[in-house]
């Protein structure tokens, strides 16, 4: 029998969804996050809407109605999937979901069921009437496929069931700590996200006897030729006002920040950085970055392989687009090996962004300053691939914020994505509930004085 859960309900439902191992490993029959909607009506009390798009991938939608029509709409955009492990390299058990001074221990423990768990706790108050309702809808859409692209969840929703989901305002993904500064605590808030341009290279050669290579077309050669070049050869740099804004305005000596955001200095700042976590990630905001993830070939160990693929996982930031990625295959892989090897696209989706303004980001800082006495955001751009995007795609303001206690720094917190010994506080989960309930409650007391100046009511503001 488990030991009573510490830290409360949110706690508890985040250890349930972490028990749950809703592991989605990029195929149609994983994920299993039909167990996690089952948590989530438990905790609500009341069925929402589900969509099942293939057997068991689940995603369930609430929403409490507005008191005026015409304010805008809230929604809250967790997912229910996580990543696979490697249990072996895990210093706990992966989906125990164990309390350790003061950590809870998990896969999605960070990535984003802490999230999940928040955004839950702060909306059964407003579903179940101990909060009064917003002017506007308050949606709460708990979404599967997330981690494998959201056709199946995100991604299926706003494609098919726009009226169930449809908004104008949207919480969701990616929340990280803080930094301290000599102007008190910066909270970034992510706004951007680098658009995923997700490749295959296949390469064809001539099979063989695996007992006479000498001068045979072997096409895992060629293809391993070909990943040694794109990993090894520079990548184009794109230095956008996003970035500029965030490196500016974490604390960092002023002429490092020249450097990180001088296209012709960055790389070699990068690598001036003690912090390893934090260089992988500037590289990645300020790159066309380039992944070989996966590489198949031959079908048996004395055969000369005659055609082979590998999988690569490319990120364009918002300045770059399909020209700038060909041009550096073209240029990295050289004029004989481009002749020879087919790129093939896997998934493409536009870098997209959000202003950083208006009623929700607003609210947010209102909620950061009653909380942690700062009213610093800095909006980020993320290079990893949210739900977010496919609601930026209908005109939807998208934000993802958290707040963290100060026990794991910021890029010790982003090396857990997707990384062995994921672990939240439980401190940081109280601390970004009390957020979400002061942003919501800011939103709506900010949309209320906007219709009520405009004499409209219900009115939005315009931002």
């Amino acid at each position: 029998m488990n030991p009573p859960a510490a830290g409360g309900p949110a706690i508890e439902l985040l250890r349930q969804l972490i028990r749950n191992a809703c592991v989605n490993d990029g195929t149609a029959d994983s994920g299993y996050e039909w167990r996690s909607v089952a948590t989530l009506t438990d905790f609500f009390g009341r069925h929402g809407t589900i969509i099942e798009p293939h057997p068991g991938r689940q995603s369930v939608i609430y929403r409490v109605p507005g008191t005026e029509p015409a304010a805008p709409t809230l929604t809250l955009l967790p997912h229910l999937d996580v990543v696979p492990v490697t249990a072996d390299s895990w210093l706990h058990d992966p989906f125990g979901a164990e309390i350790i001074d003061g950590f809870v221990w998990g896969r999605g423990a960070v990535d984003m069921l802490n999230l999940t768990a928040a955004m839950a706790m702060v909306f059964r108050e407003y579903l179940v009437g101990k909060r009064p309702p917003l002017p506007g809808d308050l949606v709460f859409a708990a979404v599967a496929d997330e981690e494998a692209g959201g056709s199946l969840g995100a991604g299926n929703l706003v494609e098919n069931h726009w009226d169930l989901v449809a908004c104008d305002y949207l919480l969701t993904e990616v929340a990280t700590p803080g930094f301290e500064t000599p102007e008190g605590l910066t909270l970034p808030v992510t706004v951007a996200e680098k658009g995923p341009a997700w490749r295959t290279l296949q390469l064809t050669g001539t099979p063989g006897h695996g007992s006479q290579p000498y001068g045979t077309d072997n096409a895992l050669v060629g293809l391993a030729e070909a990943i040694n070049r794109l990993a090894r050869t520079p990548s184009p740099v794109d230095i956008s006002e996003s970035w500029v804004r965030f490196i500016s305005s974490i604390g960092l000596d002023d002429g490092l920040v020249s450097r990180l955001t001088d296209p012709d200095q960055v790389d070699d700042a990068l690598d001036e950085l003690d912090d390893p976590g934090f260089a992988r990630w500037a590289h990645a905001c300020t790159h066309l970055t380039i992944a070989p993830t996966l590489m198949q070939s031959g079908n048996k160990q004395n055969t000369i392989p005659d055609s082979g693929d590998a999988g690569l996982d490319v990120r364009l930031t918002p300045g770059q687009d399909e020209t700038t990625l060909l041009d550096h295959f073209r240029k990295a892989l050289g004029p004989a090996l481009w002749d020879q090897i087919e790129v093939v696209p896997d998934l493409d989706f536009p870098a997209n962004e959000s202003i950083a303004s208006g009623p929700l980001w607003d609210a947010i800082a209102d909620a950061a300053d009653a909380i942690a006495g700062s009213t610093n955001l800095v909006p980020m751009l993320t290079p990893v691939l949210t739900d977010g995007r496919f609601f930026r795609q209908r005109g939807v303001t998208v934000y993802g914020v958290g707040l963290f206690d100060d026990t794991t720094p910021f890029s010790e917190s982003l090396g857990m994505f997707h990384g062995n010994n994921e672990r939240v506080t439980i401190a940081s989960v109280d601390l970004t509930t009390r957020l979400l309930a002061l942003t919501l409650e800011r939103f709506g007391a900010r949309i209320s004085d906007a219709a009520r100046s405009a004499g409209a009511p219900g009115a939005d503001d315009g931002a």
